[in-house]
């Protein structure tokens, strides 16, 4: 059956402006880190993406080595785009990234100029469009001048395949340089992408600052801290999840310090109504410089459940104190060395 996208979703969901660009983004964002691969069922990637824009999300945020196997989100992206979402092209940002390992050889990841232009030329193709509206320096390089790194990202956007240039998990200072060289060529920096949740608060230690001082905006992924603050974990490790996979997180880290203070934030949550997992997403959108919080989704459901979060974003002092006091880094921040030079 042919998609037709729903007449009222631009009614259900606030839009953000992102730093001090012309741009606004959905309160959330859909991010296929996970979910969107070749280990997935098309039709499932669909009625999400389906929902998804149903629902006001604009944005879908992508990267190369998406998967499994590498490439395959990107590819697969693509294929619902052009079968359902083709005629809203240009009501919808899609993102990519460079950076982390995506072939073999000394140009396969990093931040080389050689690597960054080669795999946008790549991810176009896999997704079959023109151009991406954001991409992105995936990670930092401390072993390539940031002037090449930064240069690649200006000439993405002078050549029309991406409107934008964006960084991630870049720290503090490395992110003050890399909008001022950008700033010099003409390129103004549009976003940075970090990590953050209530278990791991490294952008409150003066990237927040850096980014309003610059006025550059936020888009904080793995809000939900990989899972672990949501439901799941609550009473245990439940098969199929990511910690009993051994994939991207580490079962370790559900120690019972740990789940102590997510159990207490989960009782919060119950207090206002809220799932834990719509108390995290409603957090980590506080501060106003957050433009935008990126959510995965395996099912309909699940995006709908997150996407509620947006019902109650209001927090009284006494429950962001109360939030506070359990809301404690929990070693969860596996992209810390990039941020670290």
């Amino acid at each position: 059956m042919t998609y037709t996208a729903d007449g009222g979703r631009y009614e259900r969901i606030p839009y953000r402006r992102c730093g001090r660009s012309g741009l606004r983004l959905p309160a959330i964002s859909l991010g296929l880190w996970h979910n969107f691969g070749d280990d997935r069922p098309l039709d499932v990637q669909r009625a999400i993406l389906r929902r998804a824009f149903d629902l006001g999300v604009t944005h879908f945020d992508l990267a190369n080595n998406y998967g499994p196997p590498y490439g395959s989100a990107e590819t697969n992206f693509g294929r619902i785009l052009r079968e359902d979402l083709a005629p809203y092209r240009d009501e919808i940002i899609i993102s990519t990234k460079a950076g982390y390992d995506m072939w073999p050889g000394p140009y396969g990841e990093w931040g080389s100029r050689k690597y960054l232009l080669a795999s946008l030329d790549q991810s176009l193709r896999r997704m079959g469009v023109d151009y991406v509206d954001i991409f992105y320096s995936h990670r930092f390089d401390p072993e390539t001048p940031l002037e090449e790194t930064m240069g690649a990202l200006d000439r993405a956007v002078r050549s029309g395949k991406a409107l934008y240039a964006g960084i991630s998990s870049y720290s503090p200072e490395r992110t003050a340089e890399a909008a001022a060289i950008l700033r010099e060529m003409g390129t103004p920096l549009l976003i940075h992408q970090p990590s953050y949740s209530m278990l791991n608060r490294w952008i409150e230690g003066g990237l927040l600052d850096t980014l309003g001082r610059e006025g550059v905006g936020c888009i904080a992924f793995s809000p939900l801290a990989q899972g672990m603050l949501t439901d799941k974990y609550l009473d245990g490790i439940p098969e199929g999840s990511r910690a009993s996979r051994g994939t991207s997180f580490d079962a370790g880290l559900l120690s019972e310090e740990n789940l102590r203070h997510v159990r207490t934030l989960n009782e919060i949550a119950k207090g206002r109504g809220q799932s834990l997992a719509q108390l995290a997403l409603a957090w980590s959108l506080r501060d106003g410089r957050v433009t935008s919080a990126l959510i995965g989704a395996s099912s309909v459901r699940q995006l709908e459940e997150n996407l509620a979060a947006l019902d109650r974003l209001d927090f009284t002092a006494d429950e962001l104190a109360a939030i506070d006091r359990d809301a404690v880094e929990a070693g969860i921040n596996i992209w810390a060395q990039s941020s670290a030079h």
